[in-house]
């Protein structure tokens, strides 16, 4: 019936929501936001590095790395849901500006390309552990299932980081 699948539905939606009780909505929110835009920008890096490298000697390890980011954007997209963030206005700005830093930056051949990596993910690693301060510093306990997710992927980053550094960023 139309209102028994109304009713799975909404129990779906909500089962994916976590409590908000005793959580610091506005440094959730900020955090959230800022990551979710971080991967998002990191995602559109990818899709112009791969445009342009994507059938090159280091198009599989650029591949490895962006499949990676889609699965950190995919969690954040969930995350938004769960804590009720919206995202930041600047999507359609980092569409753009993150498909042309990729696109740019393997204009310039393999090594521009691991250099635009390695300072993205030097960034956005100090960032996560930024955060991951301030949640430890707000309470560890409560924040336990984002705490571990902003570390995972900030290995993660770090990772992508040395990978860079093993394709010749420095030269």
């Amino acid at each position: 019936s139309p209102a028994g699948a109304r009713g799975r539905l909404s129990r779906r939606l909500c089962s994916g929501r976590v409590s908000l009780e005793g959580i610091s909505k506005p440094v959730v929110d900020r955090i959230i936001r800022v990551d979710h835009a971080g991967e998002y920008g990191a995602n559109r890096i990818y899709a112009g590095q791969m445009a342009v490298l994507g059938r090159s000697s280091v198009g599989p390890v650029i591949q490895q790395m962006w499949d990676q980011e889609k699965a950190h954007l995919k969690k954040f997209n969930e995350l938004m849901v769960a804590y009720r963030v919206r995202p930041t206005v600047l999507l359609p700005f980092w569409n753009v500006a993150g498909f042309v830093l990729g696109a740019g930056s393997a204009l310039l051949g393999k090594k521009g390309a691991m250099a635009c990596t390695v300072a993205v993910e030097e960034s956005i690693s100090n960032h996560y552990n930024n955060q991951i301060r301030t949640l430890v510093e707000e309470d560890p306990e409560k924040y336990k299932e984002l705490l571990q997710t902003i570390k995972q992927f900030r290995d993660d980053e770090l990772e992508h980081h040395d990978i860079g550094l093993e394709h010749d960023a420095e030269a």
